[in-house]
């Protein structure tokens, strides 16, 4: 399941995507997404200390996208906020780990299709930017 922290840091790095060659201010992402500023703060913080986005001191100064918004899938940011996709860790690609209870993992049906279900969601969530989440839009300013 999304996680609050997952969902609020995609609504506002939408807002950053839609105003791409601009630094934007904490304040004004928050607004603009909907999120309450403190929350929102953290989660600014966690996506720049795993290169998502960058941030510049000052008046002038404020966040942006690390690189556009057509190269940041939308599966890399749950990663780096929530962890693995998958809902079993022994069906994890990157946060593989053998199940405590399991006898055989190879003849394990619950794992076969907890992977399938994995595959599936991170065939979607890794292949969906986020300048594809702006362009399923309609509206001009709100996303959600």
């Amino acid at each position: 399941m999304l996680s609050m922290k997952s969902k609020y840091a995609l609504r506002a790095l939408v807002v950053m995507a839609s105003q791409e060659n601009k630094m934007l201010q904490s304040k004004a992402i928050a607004k603009q997404a909907d999120v309450p500023a403190k929350f929102l703060e953290a989660i600014l913080a966690e996506l720049k200390n795993n290169q998502i986005i960058g941030s510049k001191r000052g008046i002038f100064g404020g966040y942006f996208l690390n690189k556009p918004a057509k190269h940041l899938m939308i599966g890399d940011v749950i990663r780096v906020l929530d962890g693995m996709l998958a809902p079993l860790q022994c069906a994890s690609v990157y946060d593989y780990k053998k199940c405590d209870d399991c006898n055989d993992e190879t003849i394990c049906v619950i794992r076969k299709v907890m992977v399938n279900v994995r595959n599936a969601i991170s065939d979607v969530l890794d292949r969906q930017s986020l300048a594809d989440m702006l362009s399923m839009s309609t509206q001009k300013e709100v996303f959600w």
